[in-house]
């Protein structure tokens, strides 16, 4: 079966957590060269000459940056803990499987962090 029973939105999860990860990598930063390229053919080549700020993604405070940290990381447990209720309720893990695999993948997510 691999899982269904929530219609896979656990994946919805990773798109948000990616998001906010996104956001992190690019607090502040300059746009890429692309960005502002694509910027210009829509709003014409003076576009940053007059908005020179938004050369430059939104730049979050530190304490909200920190903020979206802990969320990232919950972000991240919530998907886990999804997928893996997901497969036993779908049929695909039994309940001594289900544990010994939610604490697999949650200790695999720790060593990425």
């Amino acid at each position: 079966m691999s899982g269904g029973h929530f219609d896979y939105n656990q994946h919805k999860i990773r798109d948000i957590a990616d998001e906010v990860e996104n956001l992190i990598e690019k607090n502040g930063k300059k746009i890429s060269e692309e960005q502002i390229k694509e910027q210009e053919r829509w709003y014409g080549q003076d576009w940053f000459k007059r908005y020179p700020q938004d050369l430059y993604h939104h730049k979050y405070p530190d304490e909200v940056i920190e903020k979206f940290k802990e969320g990232l990381k919950i972000l991240r447990q919530a998907e886990v803990y999804a997928h893996r209720i997901d497969w036993l309720i779908s049929g695909d893990d039994g309940e001594d499987n289900f544990l010994e695999r939610l604490k697999q993948d949650l200790k695999k997510l720790e060593s990425n962090e």
